[in-house]
């Protein structure tokens, strides 16, 4: 079965070590969360705030694996009052389980989805 589970994180400063650390701890924490196994992913792909220009977080995962994983990454578009500094994944698996997926928001991105209660992650 195919399955999809979001997260993002806010990036504390547009560099490129900043944006290699926060999509490091994004991806470990959105698969850890979900019991997911790298050779489980379909694909995953990353949206990016305009701010964020240092570094694509693409490129930044491939410094800890996923070496044959498509990865694919995009701007966000600019919406008047959205947060700043946000890098956002969509991870695609495979999973022979049915089970609810835990969506992970780390470092100030809990706003984007305060309706999500304890499936933010800290």
């Amino acid at each position: 079965m195919t399955r999809a589970v979001r997260g993002a994180i806010q990036v504390v400063e547009n560099s490129r070590r900043a944006i290699e650390n926060s999509t490091v701890k994004l991806v470990k924490e959105v698969l850890r969360a979900n019991a997911i196994e790298e050779q489980q992913i379909v694909s995953i792909i990353f949206s990016v705030t305009e701010d964020l220009r240092a570094a694509n977080p693409a490129t930044s995962i491939r410094t800890v694996g996923f070496a044959s994983t498509p990865l694919f990454c995009t701007q966000e578009p600019r919406v008047d009052g959205g947060m700043e500094r946000v890098i956002r994944v969509l991870v695609t698996f495979e999973s022979p389980e049915r089970n609810a997926t835990v969506p992970v928001y780390l470092d100030g991105a809990e706003a984007l989805r305060a309706d999500l209660g304890r499936g933010n992650r800290k």
